[in-house]
């Protein structure tokens, strides 16, 4: 099988074909521009929103599906399209924080653990043990009780509680990477060894850092749906789907479904899409160049 020449980098190591392969499957690739139309859609909300997100019609309170309203009204009569147009803003903007920040700060510990070693590779191992031990959801509550309800204590206590799982997956990759023979080359050529971490490995364990990444934002915008769903995330009226199947629970014992239905099939959805290109990501990229 023909390779590209080396040139000290793993990237450019890798087979041919395995470069020509698509990353994702059809259902990948639907799911990716199902995400997309709905990234689209919150950034243009305030364009293509037909109504006000706030806007309180008592003469259309709990409206079914119309001409005037898709998707129905909720118990004010507010647009369930408008507001979970809006509510997308708020919905997805905290998990894209948490994950950039998780990434940034666990691929920077991960680095100094496996590329230093001997005691700051162990003293920071047990700080990464240290957080594990709290989940996520209670490290959020924790922030709140502290900082107060809204969407500042749950995305800080999240990124806190994320940094871990970025860490250690790159921690672990860094320290196969840092085995192979073109980083001994490097040494031997009179390279500094910042300069080899950063420029030469740190590049190669992104894309696989990154995948995983992708799967962790799945999972945060489903932690702080919840948060707001019991209170203690983006508080009303602003629009956030969380919040908004918190706000329709009354609704639900005279039978009108659509004002619960439709955000949470949307965070559902949302979701699933963002899995399985999460998943799609690890397997090419995690498997063929771990």
């Amino acid at each position: 099988m023909s390779t590209v020449p080396l040139t000290g980098t793993r990237a450019l190591t890798v087979p041919v074909k395995l470069k020509r392969r698509r990353l994702l499957t059809p259902v990948g690739r639907i799911s990716l521009g199902f995400v997309a139309v709905v990234v689209v859609a919150a950034a243009l909300a305030p364009l293509i929103a037909p109504y006000d997100p706030d806007h309180v019609d008592l003469q259309n309170v709990l409206a079914g599906p119309s001409a005037a309203h898709w998707f129905g009204t909720d118990s004010l009569g507010r647009d369930l399209l408008t507001r979970v147009l809006f509510g997308a803003r708020t919905s997805l903007i905290g998990p894209l924080i948490v994950v950039v920040g998780s990434t940034v700060l666990g691929l920077v510990l991960g680095l100094v653990a496996a590329w230093r070693g001997g005691w700051v590779d162990a003293v920071l191992s047990r700080v990464f043990d240290f957080l594990f031990s709290f989940p996520a959801m209670l490290l959020a509550i924790l922030a709140v009780a502290l900082f107060g309800k809204g969407m500042f204590a749950p995305v800080l206590a999240m990124t806190i509680a994320y940094v871990p799982y970025v860490a250690r997956l790159a921690r672990g990759l860094i320290v196969a990477e840092r085995a192979r023979p073109y980083v001994q080359a490097y040494r031997v050529l009179g390279f500094r060894s910042n300069w080899i971490a950063f420029t030469r490995v740190l590049p190669n364990v992104v894309p696989t850092v990154g995948a995983q990444s992708t799967l962790n934002f799945g999972y945060v915008l489903a932690d702080l749906a919840a948060l707001s769903f019991i209170g203690l995330g983006v508080q009303a009226p602003t629009a956030d789907w969380g919040s908004m199947i918190n706000e329709s629970r009354g609704a639900l014992a005279s039978g009108d479904l659509l004002p619960t239905f439709v955000p949470a099939l949307v965070v559902v959805l949302v979701v699933v899409a963002i899995n399985v290109i999460g998943e799609e990501l690890s397997d090419r990229i995690g498997g063929n160049f771990s």
